[in-house]
């Protein structure tokens, strides 16, 4: 059979079938493209809103490109001339098969939408989870994203997120800072008590209440501890403590009260014939 002959017996079915496949070509990148834009869209609008904060946006723009996605592989199939229900039938069997495969991967899946649910935490709370602290860029599907206090990304899998201990540093308005001061046992606790005290209360971070804890909590090897605990705004914490620590440093210098390091004092016993000598 000649090649002329062979073209008009396959020559139509050729055409047919190339045109198919840049149908399907073009189908799925503009599919994908309009998946993209509808996705940024939802997120943007979303935002927009004042009841809906970032993590739900980005959420809702993660359904919304995998939905999309999906349709756009159902239609490419179509073009075919797969059949939209035999093409569910078949997928039904794969989703089976695939689920049973990738048990942790739809598990992550479950857990992202129980996050969605529960709101353990959201994008730019400062949390601990699965061990790994940092503060939330994203939550999506699968994972959910920590940027920790060097700028490293971490990626916790949804499902290890959701089934361990959530630790969410951000979770409530105001914090209490903790500090333990150490004065000699030689020196006044209860002038230490209130130097500690005229800078907490000098300091407006410091709230008034719940009223500042200033108390002797603990007589250690070296040193007689005083315990400070102080409610702030969560977000004044860190600077806060590290001004109360210097600034009572300051003051308890200039006010005669030391702060004792640890050291060892040797007693030196005289043996019985030294002192017969």
């Amino acid at each position: 059979m000649d090649i002329q002959a062979m073209w008009e017996q396959y020559g139509s079915v050729i055409i047919s079938g190339a045109l198919n496949v840049i149908a399907a070509i073009v189908m799925l990148v503009v599919g994908l493209r309009i998946a993209g834009w509808l996705a940024g869209v939802v997120r943007t609008e979303a935002a927009k809103r004042e009841n809906v904060d970032n993590t739900l946006a980005n959420f809702f723009a993660s359904l919304v490109r995998w939905g999309i996605t999906a349709a756009v592989v159902i239609s490419v199939f179509g073009v075919f001339g797969i059949p939209v229900a035999s093409f569910a039938a078949v997928l039904g069997a794969l989703t089976l098969a695939i689920g049973l495969s990738m048990q942790g991967a739809l598990g992550n899946i479950a857990s992202g939408v129980m996050i969605m649910l529960f709101r353990p935490y959201k994008i730019g709370d400062f949390v601990e989870i699965s061990g790994e602290s940092g503060t939330v860029k994203d939550i999506n599907l699968f994972q959910t994203i920590l940027a920790t206090v060097d700028n490293v990304k971490i990626i916790i899998p949804n499902g290890e997120a959701i089934d361990g201990v959530i630790s969410n540093y951000s979770g409530y308005t105001t914090r209490r800072c903790d500090i333990v001061f150490g004065i000699d046992y030689d020196d006044d606790m209860d002038k230490a008590i209130g130097i500690i005290r005229g800078v907490i209360e000098a300091d407006e971070r410091a709230l008034k209440d719940p009223e500042p804890f200033v108390k002797v909590t603990n007589l250690g090897d070296s040193s007689v501890d005083i315990t400070t605990r102080t409610w702030c705004e969560a977000s004044d914490l860190w600077n806060l403590k590290f001004d109360l620590i210097k600034k009572v440093k300051e003051q308890l210098d200039a006010g005669g009260i030391s702060i004792p390091y640890p050291h060892t004092t040797v007693v030196r016993k005289a043996a019985a014939n030294d002192d017969a000598a």
